[in-house]
């Protein structure tokens, strides 16, 4: 017998609430970064944002390696049928 009762994150209004939550907590955090001093080491950390940026470009480039890398360790659909 399947288990057929749903969760409060299987409702269409609940994931929109928590993505609206999630969106607002990104932009809040890009804007304070406008008013809250950092004591930056290198240039680049003195632009606006950056932060954001560099954690954006990073899992771009996390998921484009872990694509090509798929391909690479990636096996044939039928390998672990038995051969008997």
């Amino acid at each position: 017998m399947a288990n057929d009762r749903k969760g409060w994150a299987d409702k269409p209004e609940n994931r929109r609430t928590v993505r609206l939550v999630l969106y607002i907590a990104c932009v809040l955090l890009v804007l304070a970064d406008f008013f809250v001093h950092r004591h930056a080491e290198m240039p680049a950390e003195k632009v606006p944002a950056f932060y954001a940026w560099y954690g954006f470009i990073s899992l771009v480039a996390v998921v484009l390696s872990a694509k090509v890398l798929r391909m690479i360790v990636k096996r044939p659909e039928d390998y672990y049928d038995d051969a008997s």
